[in-house]
């Protein structure tokens, strides 16, 4: 009985998933650019796991290319500031949440499987809206 609880027990902190997990990776990352996590800036290297809460921030010869574990696409434009505010995601039921906040420049986007798995899944604000994503590709474009 005991060697079947610590079993378990062991399992299930294998499986558990921490709050830092990994979310996503840069694939390219050129000119200034820089993602904050909390007071600290860290250089966007190719292979660079990001975590939510992550801003991306580029100056303005700045540009980032990265991809999110639902398979979800960013590329980010110059002189940008876009923040992942929230992402939850269940890789077995591809089901989550995804909340991220452009405060500036440009973010073209390829929606993966959070967006694909119920209405409003997948959330892009802006300083003056709120977009609600289903399965789509598209450019938000917020001026200075």
């Amino acid at each position: 009985m005991m060697v079947r609880l610590l079993s378990i027990a062991l399992g299930l902190a294998v499986t558990a998933q921490p709050a830092w997990a990994e979310i996503g990776r840069i694939k390219r990352s050129v000119g200034a650019t820089a993602i904050e996590r909390g007071k600290t800036k860290l250089a966007p290297t190719p292979g660079f796991q990001l975590q939510p809460g992550d801003t991306l921030v580029t100056g303005k010869d700045g540009q980032m290319s990265l991809t999110f574990i639902d398979d979800t696409r960013f590329a980010v434009g110059p002189n940008s500031r876009i923040s992942v505010d929230e992402f939850d995601y269940n890789r077995t039921t591809q089901a989550g949440s995804f909340v991220t906040r452009v405060n500036r420049g440009s973010l073209a986007v390829i929606s993966g499987q959070i967006a694909k798995s119920r209405q409003d899944a997948m959330k892009v604000r802006t300083p003056t809206s709120l977009l609600g994503v289903r399965g789509t590709r598209f450019i938000v474009e917020v001026p200075k």
